[in-house]
């Protein structure tokens, strides 16, 4: 007699699932291949094509299947991710326009990460146009971070370099998708070959997103007409950029260091030793910005296309100078010494200007509004001459001081615009979540002018303190350009 027990597992053992079904057709050899071989090229590029990312924009669900893929085949930290998910709104036309924007590197054609990079960290496939960071080479400088438009490298703390996207390019050399392309539910994202020279002359890109004038990014977005009026959804919020407290500090203390050592030039062997050491604690402190210190000593490599190489160089070449200046009148005589001390004496102000105007070429090269040539050089030569002219002349240092505080007081005024600019963007954070600092740096700044006639020695520690007030609304209010975000 047969019982329920033996009806259901007959019923049990005739259940075909859906993963049943998939076995059954695998074992059969009857994979429907021209349904997903579709997504990635079947050959490698040709001579001047290359591979890129193409979305299509009407099929992007905004679901984040393509960001989890990459975070988990790739082994990414808790809090790293090198592909995301933004969000394009507006447009003047009604009615009204919302787009989800998936997006990674874009292997650019002339990628700044690449050219900023000081120790040739990275590399750009010749065959296939992919763009890949070399992890073992990485010193965790974070210059490309600066240099790339679009947030594609991401810094990794745990072991201190940059890593990116590099287009899963081990899975494509076995003719496998990457991991966003492949696990993107409505097959939004694919891979194609692309001509470069074309590329070149069309120069098209996503509206909303930054320029692409700099780096001329590949990615193709498709599927969908974008207004040219549409703009990142995260356009308008008020995010402050990392700090890069090393950073601030190498600045200041470089500038004010030079600035008390070319003092000593016109006043007595003290201020040299002041200025030698507070130039080489900057020196040190630019140490503390880098993940992998221990391979800096490649700076070389990049010299032809970074200007963070051409610092390295600059202030390799003027380190000596101060301690020369402070040392050489503590030494006892030797052949020389008066051609050292002359030849140190006349080469300081030189090669001082030179290694400022590196500084400041690393920001402007970032193409960056705030970090532009005509505000950044003023603003880091008007720190080493006060600290100099603080000790040589009151009256002066009264007239470089206001002059700092009128430069500041500019980077203000675009806040009464109506309409969106970095500008207004950056004066925006100083007024409002870093009012304080703004208030503590033009307070301080006005307290050196009275100091100034009452002791300088005194007055210096107030300048230290107001410029790195200054500095540090030089890094954190600086608008940043990236993709598309504002999708939580």
């Amino acid at each position: 007699m047969e019982t329920l027990i033996d009806k259901l597992l007959v019923e049990q053992s005739n259940l075909q699932t859906p993963v049943a079904q998939f076995s059954k057709i695998h074992d059969n050899h009857e994979l429907r291949t021209d349904l997903y071989k579709h997504l990635i090229p079947l050959e490698k590029p040709a001579k001047g094509e290359q591979y890129t990312f193409q979305v299509e924009l009407d099929k992007c669900t905004g679901c984040k299947a393509c960001l989890v893929a990459c975070h988990t085949l790739n082994g990414l930290d808790e809090d790293e991710a090198w592909r995301d998910v933004g969000l394009l709104e507006g447009g003047d036309d009604a009615p009204g326009f919302q787009q989800t924007v998936t997006t990674a590197c874009h292997h650019c054609l002339e990628p700044e990460c690449m050219h900023g990079c000081p120790v040739g960290a990275y590399e750009k496939e010749p065959d296939t146009g992919i763009v890949r960071h070399l992890d073992d080479q990485c010193i965790g400088c974070e210059y490309c971070i600066l240099k790339c438009p679009y947030d594609a490298p991401k810094y990794s703390h745990k072991r201190g370099i940059v890593r990116k996207c590099d287009m899963c390019h081990q899975r494509l050399t076995e003719g496998e998708a990457p991991a966003c392309v492949q696990a993107c539910p409505t097959e939004a994202i694919s891979i194609i070959k692309i001509n470069t020279a074309t590329l070149r002359i069309e120069n098209n890109f996503l509206p909303g997103a930054p320029t692409p004038e700099i780096t001329l990014p590949t990615t193709r977005y498709v599927g969908r007409d974008v207004p040219a009026s549409i703009k990142a959804a995260d356009q308008s919020q008020l995010t402050l950029q990392p700090a890069h407290w090393p950073l601030a500090f190498m600045l200041v203390l470089t500038q004010i260091g030079l600035g008390v050592s070319i003092a000593a030039l016109f006043t007595s062997t003290t201020h040299a030793v002041m200025g030698a050491l507070i130039f080489n604690a900057g020196m040190v402190a630019a140490t503390l910005h880098l993940g992998q210190p221990l391979k800096a000593w490649r700076f070389f490599l990049g010299l032809k296309t970074s200007w963070l190489s051409r610092e390295i160089l600059a202030f390799s070449l003027l380190a000596p100078i101060p301690l020369l200046l402070a040392a050489l009148p503590f030494l006892p005589e030797f052949p020389l010494k008066d051609l050292v001390s002359f030849a140190s004496k006349i080469s300081l102000i030189p090669l001082a200007a030179l290694a400022i105007f590196t500084s400041a070429m690393i920001y402007h090269d970032t193409r960056r509004v705030l970090w532009n040539l005509r505000t950044s050089l003023p603003n880091f030569f008007l720190t080493a001459t006060a600290a100099s002219i603080l000790f040589i002349s009151p009256d002066i240092f009264v007239i470089t001081i206001l002059a700092l505080i009128a430069l500041e007081t500019t980077f203000l005024l675009p806040a009464k615009q109506t309409s969106w600019s970095p500008h207004q963007h950056s004066a925006r954070l100083r007024i409002h979540p870093l009012a304080h600092v703004t208030f503590f740096r033009l307070f301080s700044a006005f307290l050196t002018i009275p100091g100034a006639f009452v002791s300088p020695w005194a007055t210096l520690p107030i300048l230290v303190i107001s410029e790195l007030c200054s500095r540090h609304l030089f890094f954190t209010s600086v608008q940043a350009p990236k993709m598309p975000g504002g999708l939580n």
